[in-house]
């Protein structure tokens, strides 16, 4: 049988892969996030020392500014492992502020020595970096979106049955603003930047949406699966189980989104030609894809794909909106959300019984 130890590892190891790491008790970020991300950001660290070279310098000139580099870098380790109390090479197994430290400072210091400055830039990227594997290891975002992705063909069928409902204003919604002159106008000659914004704009305002109904799903979700005498879950494993919910109706929005445009860049392709592309935009537009099959012209341009991907970006929202508005369209999502995470906590009700015991002698 299993001892106590790899017992407690074996459903510790399940939280994580099913996106819930914070239902593990003593949850730290020392020895839970950063270290786990120790090989990302060594890696990082050594791109970012490699910034010592310079490509106008002469070949020893750079061997020497490297050796240097790592030199530095190998003192700043040894002193941080010597102040620990560890070996002075030895590889931490909790990585505290000390260790990050030396992660943000130590290529800024490089980049002043050797090119001037104070590099700036590189601290923000690293304190940026920082922040994602923090929210990225720290919340299990990747396992989230593998375990949402698993179980994303039975959700999407809810979601079919939703634009079922939604389809007739949705297509309508749509279709009016895909022959409408006025869209072709403002959108078909818009820059990448200025497109990214609008999607970025809008991508917001769906998760706020989205966010704002989050609390209320996890308590009616805590309330059903959790066992009488189960230790209610802590405001940092509510935040956890919300962002798997979170995600889940993201991928779901992202999926219906996707789909809506691929609809009406294949429909454009068929009925917006040249004649058309001109008249709405003044010009013939910038063909991708000009060729006939079985004799019907088919015509893809930059214009369409930005006037198509405009309207589905509009549409999800629309989508992401329907899918907090209809009453039965949550329950349905929350009823399988919950029967597949009903095992997931009767594994941390099983966890913490199995913590409460003394290990054996």
């Amino acid at each position: 049988m299993a001892t106590r130890a790899q017992r407690l590892s074996d459903y510790e190891r399940g939280f994580r892969r099913a996106g819930l790491p914070l239902l593990i008790e003593d949850f730290s970020a020392r020895e839970d996030v950063f270290n786990r991300a120790f090989p990302l950001l060594a890696f990082v660290l050594l791109g970012e020392l490699l910034s010592a070279l310079d490509v106008d310098w002469p070949v020893l000139a750079n061997v020497g500014a490297v050796a240097a580099a790592l030199a530095l870098t190998l003192g700043a380790v040894m002193l941080v492992n010597r102040a620990r109390g560890r070996r002075a090479l030895a590889i931490p197994e909790r990585i505290g502020p000390w260790e990050l430290g030396v992660f943000v400072l130590l290529p800024a210091v490089v980049q002043g020595i050797f090119h001037g400055g104070w590099g700036l830039a590189v601290i923000v990227l690293n304190l940026v970096l920082l922040g994602l594997v923090t929210i990225g290891f720290g919340f299990g975002v990747g396992a989230i979106v593998v375990w949402a992705a698993r179980r994303l063909t039975g959700q999407l069928q809810q979601s079919l049955l939703l634009l079922a409902k939604a389809v007739p204003l949705l297509l309508i919604f749509a279709l009016v603003l895909f022959i409408n002159t006025e869209m072709w106008n403002v959108f078909a000659n818009r820059t990448d930047a200025t497109l990214i914004a609008v999607g970025v704009l809008l991508a917001a305002v769906a998760t706020a949406f989205l966010v704002a109904r989050l609390p209320k799903e996890v308590s009616l979700l805590e309330e059903d699966v959790l066992a009488d005498g189960t230790p209610a879950l802590s405001r940092r494993q509510r935040t956890n189980v919300g962002l798997v919910l979170l995600i889940s109706h993201g991928l779901q929005i992202v999926v219906v989104t996707l789909a809506i445009g691929a609809f009406f860049v294949a429909f454009g392709m068929i009925v917006i030609d040249r004649a058309v592309m001109e008249a709405w935009t003044g010009g013939a537009g910038d063909a991708i894809i000009s060729t006939t099959i079985l004799d019907v012209p088919l015509l893809l341009t930059y214009e369409l794909l930005r006037v198509a991907g405009a309207i589905a970006a509009l549409s999800g929202l629309y989508y992401a909106i329907a899918v907090l508005t209809d009453g039965a369209y949550r329950e349905e999502f929350l009823d399988e959300i919950t029967a597949q995470m009903r095992a997931t906590f009767a594994a941390r009700a099983e966890y913490l019984r199995l913590r409460a015991q003394a290990p054996a002698p």
